[in-house]
């Protein structure tokens, strides 16, 4: 049985041509990307050894090794970061983790004070599996008519996956759906993401699941909406770490004249109270 780190060295590898690392190139190859024996070459162990990692029957290669491995695949920061995740995960935690459980939905006061005083400005409160906690009364304009926040428990990978208007309200909704897919790795517990994943996967079917499997490190880039008025909103997030529970304050900036002016627009209509649906 694999393991999420063999799959993300097996994944990545597949991804690179030989030729970027400077090495000859084979057209006649059948399979893509770097072959096994090239890779544990560049990174000094035995094609048997990556072999063994790759199919998870060594969950626990030293840091000497895993240090070889990120700097034979190229690796930047977050993938580096990444790795070292997958090896905590992979390292017999996924054997011996209880059963799935719902994680906590509960904000703390004071995040709640902080999103007050950030009124009128457009910020929420999530956790990694995409829970929408509570927000400013200018998100709930922003998202407005998109269907996101339908319901009681709205959830931004949910909505991706499933909600068909997702793709409308994302003008970059494979870039939004990589995030959402790679953020659930990092889960309040794996106990929170098992139980999310095994809900979500059968009605999202293989466009969620792919993505899972395939850890591509998002880049987290400008975020573009088709907001429902006509307007193209661009929009930075600044992102800050909000609980012990991996919730996070996220605030979205306008990233050029014209969202700033559209939103001014959207927000002056629609002054009001902080909207909690923890």
């Amino acid at each position: 049985m694999g393991t999420p780190l063999g799959e993300f060295i097996r994944a990545t590898r597949d991804s690179l041509q030989p030729e970027a690392l400077g090495l000859p190139s084979r057209a006649r190859r059948r399979s893509p990307g770097l072959r096994r024996v090239d890779l544990a070459a560049r990174a000094g162990i035995s094609v048997e050894y990556l072999t063994r990692i790759e199919q998870g029957r060594d969950r626990n290669p030293s840091g000497q090794v895993l240090n070889a491995l990120a700097d034979a695949l190229g690796l930047d920061r977050a993938a580096r970061n990444h790795l070292r995740y997958l090896v905590k995960i992979s390292g017999g935690a996924c054997s011996s983790h209880g059963r799935p459980v719902p994680p906590n939905r509960e904000v703390r006061p004071a995040i709640l004070e902080i999103l007050r005083l950030l009124e009128p400005g457009i910020a929420v409160v999530t956790n990694r599996l995409g829970d929408i906690l509570a927000h400013t009364t200018a998100y709930d304009t922003l998202t407005r008519d998109s269907g996101l926040l339908d319901g009681d428990t709205a959830n931004l990978t949910w909505y991706v996956f499933t909600d068909p208007r997702a793709r409308i309200f994302f003008a970059d909704w494979d870039l939004v759906a990589d995030e959402q897919a790679f953020d659930l790795w990092l889960g309040p517990s794996l106990e929170n993401t098992e139980w999310f994943t095994e809900r979500l996967a059968p009605a999202a079917g293989p466009g969620f699941t792919s993505r899972l499997n395939r850890h591509i490190v998002p880049q987290r880039g400008v975020l573009r909406l088709n907001h429902p008025t006509g307007d193209e909103l661009r929009l930075r997030r600044e992102t800050l770490d909000a609980s012990t529970d991996d919730q996070q304050l996220v605030i979205f900036l306008p990233d050029d004249a014209d969202t700033a002016h559209a939103l001014r627009r959207l927000t002056s209509q629609n002054r009001g109270r902080l909207r909690s649906i923890s």
